[in-house]
């Protein structure tokens, strides 16, 4: 079997038992059943999540990640290897993800190369909730490891089939959900002012909170603040007395992110103290935001070949990549699938690809894996 066509078995198999995150048990034992016929000793982590350690004798390692669980989506892409679970679809590309990685390993053992690192592959739950990524950084595994760097990819249909995109510092934004609830007071509608109507309450804090972007965060900042959802009242002639409404906050920084959450609990206080209402607020951040480190991206430059094209602008996606970020230098970036074909969107039900994509995935690891000059 060529290394194509062995991708391709990867990729199809793994995409027929898509997995919800802490839930990969199917798709851990695949990995680790092809890793061992390679020649691995793969290590479980976080129950579902499998590492290869390729020790090299020195004292420090560079990492590549992949995710690997998927969505409850029900599959329409009427494609022979469809999803085999039902409702459930890897519609966000991880299939894709681990090929490459497993492609990574058969090529590390095919043509061995005399690195300057030991080597880490990790096969990470739940990228999609709870965030595996913060999970494996708190069991320590960047330090007992040693990684010094570490590099993560995503397929991208928004791009064209066959390029390599990425760009220095800010390339996905930092994400919240918002959460709140408005609590009123019921009355008829001839007697709406013995009520506490959570319905004209909830329409102006959203107002107010899309204020927030154009009147007390800098114009030169970019942010997102959306409402998706809202649920209130329940007859027409009766004054509504809750009102629930929920949404995303995005940015690339973390400062403006808390400064735009205080700012949202300031404006609900203020109304509360107007209306006499009472409001319940949530808005945790999630990921942080994805800032590819400058030095190691002037390495990967130079390294990623005549089909790169720096993005000139971030995306307002999250990725929890970014909690690796955090504690070692890291570079995230995109390999294009968009076709005529392939051009459904991540997250839906139709999402698919070309496999020979990832051939270029793999050769790409394997220059990074081979070249990449790591700091003291």
């Amino acid at each position: 079997m060529d290394a194509l066509e062995q991708i391709k078995k990867w990729r199809q198999e793994l995409h027929q038992i898509p997995e919800l995150g802490l839930q990969e048990y199917k798709t851990s034992n695949y990995l680790k059943t092809e890793l061992i016929k390679m020649g691995y000793q793969p290590i479980s982590i976080l129950e579902t999540g499998v590492l290869v350690y390729i020790d090299n004798g020195y004292d420090q390692t560079l990492a590549f990640r992949s995710d690997i669980d998927a969505l409850k989506i029900k599959e329409q892409t009427n494609c022979c290897f469809a999803s085999k679970h039902e409702g459930y679809m890897h519609a966000c590309g991880h299939d894709g993800h681990m090929a490459a990685l497993l492609g990574l390993a058969k090529k590390l053992k095919d043509q061995p190369s005399s690195f300057n690192h030991n080597i880490l592959l990790i096969f990470q739950p739940a990228e999609e909730a709870p965030g595996g990524a913060k999970l494996l950084v708190e069991e320590g595994i960047l330090d007992k490891y040693q990684v010094k760097a570490i590099f993560g990819l995503h397929l991208m249909p928004t791009i064209d089939e066959g390029k390599i995109a990425c760009r220095p510092g800010p390339l996905m934004a930092q994400n919240g959900e918002l959460d709140v609830t408005v609590i009123g007071k019921s009355a008829h509608a001839g007697l709406y002012h013995l009520g506490v109507d959570a319905i004209v309450i909830a329409s102006s804090i959203i107002c107010q909170y899309q204020n927030i972007i154009s009147r007390v965060i800098s114009p030169v900042e970019s942010c997102v603040i959306n409402i998706g959802e809202i649920n209130g009242g329940t007859v027409r002639n009766i004054v509504a007395d809750k009102t629930t409404f929920k949404g995303t906050v995005r940015t690339y920084s973390e400062a403006v992110f808390k400064k735009i959450v205080d700012t949202m609990q300031a404006i609900n206080h203020g109304m509360e103290e107007s209306y006499g209402c009472k409001i319940e607020f949530s808005c945790p951040p999630m990921y942080p935001p994805v800032l590819n480190d400058y030095d190691l991206y002037r390495q990967f430059v130079a390294l990623a070949g005549k089909n790169y094209e720096e993005l000139k602008e971030p995306l307002m996606l999250a990725e929890d990549f970014a909690f690796y970020q955090r504690e070692v230098p890291g570079i995230f970036f995109y390999v294009g699938t968009k076709t005529a074909k392939y051009s459904s969107g991540l997250h839906t039900e139709t999402f698919n690809f070309n496999e020979e994509v990832l051939m270029q995935a793999v050769e790409l690891y394997y220059c990074l894996a081979s070249k990449i000059k790591l700091g003291d």
